[in-house]
């Protein structure tokens, strides 16, 4: 008797968890992961700056859900089954030790993302998992009785040969090449783990099999904003301000920083990923205010300016900023509420210090477009979660389909999030693909 096939499409975070999960589970099954392009993990290379930040340091999988704009309630239940503890004790029982930074975002002590696929790379060679590179999945069949028939694309090699694939181990840790004739691939249960639909053409093998999309827009981008003295301030960064769209429930505060093209940041990044849908909707042309000072109010502020004019009533006021406010900044946002460079702190009458409160608290800029954050390629939308059984990530539509990662419906804030995501409906996919 054949052993059971099980075919994975993917080769990022949630496919490789999903396999070794598998793997693990039943070492009798015949695991085989088919990624597209020449690379795998490719995303976990690149993420955090080259140093792939593996999850958050929240223990809670109640509170751990609220960080995600789509996917809160279905994910609830997942994270009771593994969460973000699960995956620090998975990485560290293979000797990948992970550190906890301030903002609570978990990382490889090696601060290398390279330490991450190479644990999850030589985890696969020992479970055996047969890995692909180059090879691209056209169309996907139904079995009338059971399983699934892949029809691939491999390389260049596109003739119609029907047989199942050759898998031949070329290189470091097993990863196999193409061979000229492998076309049809069938398997016994299929998991997509293909990515983020960006496009809906990308969603396509799960449409093609009974399932609908979510309309996919990008989540997680910064914002281009064309003010002048805005954009001379390129590389200036604030620990905590206050960003929001007026006429929106939209608002965020945390860490922002200043672009050449506009505005970046995680406060920027998650106020993206929470109005997605709805600054897609008016695309990306609104206005955004930012509170500088967001620890200060009105009257704290009137006080302080009061106290200066008579302590330094000579000294000019572009001078003298306001803490935490970066000196270079602090200067702008004097001009900017129209009091001139030469003015003292002894001529700020009270009708120029309302405009500087206001500027203060109130900056007002018109937003233009929107840039991918480098590090994040996140998009909104996706497989409907309610056609997904989230206790095994089977589809409720399709038997033997099995879905992980953001080809859902799921998305969520910077941060660790949706790598957590990820691993948590992979490990539950790979053990439920397996009988578990």
């Amino acid at each position: 008797m054949n052993p059971q096939r099980i075919v994975i499409v993917g080769g990022g975070a949630a496919g490789f968890f999903a396999a070794l999960a598998c793997a693990e589970t039943q070492s009798g099954a015949e695991i085989v992961v088919l990624e597209k392009t020449s690379q795998f993990l490719s995303k976990v290379k690149i993420s955090g700056g080259g140093r792939c930040n593996v999850t958050h340091a929240d223990f809670d999988a109640h509170e751990f859900s609220k960080r995600f704009p789509r996917g809160e309630r279905a994910l609830i239940s997942a994270f009771g089954k593994f969460q973000a503890s699960d995956t620090v004790a998975w990485f560290e029982s293979r000797g990948v030790k992970l550190k906890i930074e301030s903002d609570g975002r978990m990382f490889p002590t090696t601060d290398s993302s390279q330490t991450i696929i190479d644990c999850l790379l030589n985890a696969a060679q020992k479970a055996g998992i047969k890995l692909k590179t180059n090879c691209s999945v056209e169309s996907i069949a139904k079995q009338s009785v059971d399983g699934f028939e892949l029809t691939l694309s491999a390389g260049r090699a596109r003739h119609s040969v029907r047989a199942v694939i050759g898998l031949q181990p070329d290189g470091a840790h097993g990863v196999t090449r193409p061979t000229m004739a492998s076309e049809i691939l069938s398997c016994d249960k299929l998991l997509l783990a293909i990515g983020g639909c960006r496009t809906p053409a990308l969603g396509q093998l799960a449409v093609s099999l009974g399932h609908t999309l979510e309309p996919p827009v990008p989540s997680l981008f910064t914002f281009h904003v064309e003010s002048p003295w805005l954009r001379e301030l390129a590389g200036v960064s604030l620990e905590n301000i206050e960003a929001s769209v007026p006429g929106t429930k939209l608002r965020e505060r945390g860490a922002l920083l200043v672009t050449h093209w506009g505005l970046s940041g995680p406060v920027i990044l998650r106020l993206s990923a929470w109005g997605a849908r709805e600054l897609h909707e008016r695309n990306y042309n609104f206005p955004l205010q930012i509170n500088w000072l967001p620890i200060l109010s009105e009257e704290k502020l009137a006080v302080e300016f009061q106290a200066r004019r008579k302590s330094q009533p000579a000294k000019l006021i572009v001078n003298f900023p306001i803490a935490p406010l970066p000196a270079r900044l602090w200067e702008q946002l004097v001009i900017a509420s129209g009091i001139a460079r030469e003015t003292r702190w002894a001529a700020l009458s009270k009708a120029t210090q309302h405009d500087l409160i206001q500027q203060l608290l109130r900056s007002e800029f018109p937003v233009t477009g929107k840039s991918l954050n480098k590090d994040e390629f996140v998009t909104c939308g996706g497989v409907k979660l309610n056609e997904v059984n989230f206790k095994t990530m089977e589809s409720r539509i399709c038997p033997g389909l099995f879905f992980a990662g953001e080809v859902l419906d799921i998305d969520g804030i910077t941060g660790g999030f949706n790598f957590q995501a990820a691993w948590t409906t992979g490990w539950i996919a790979g053990r439920a693909m397996a009988g578990n």
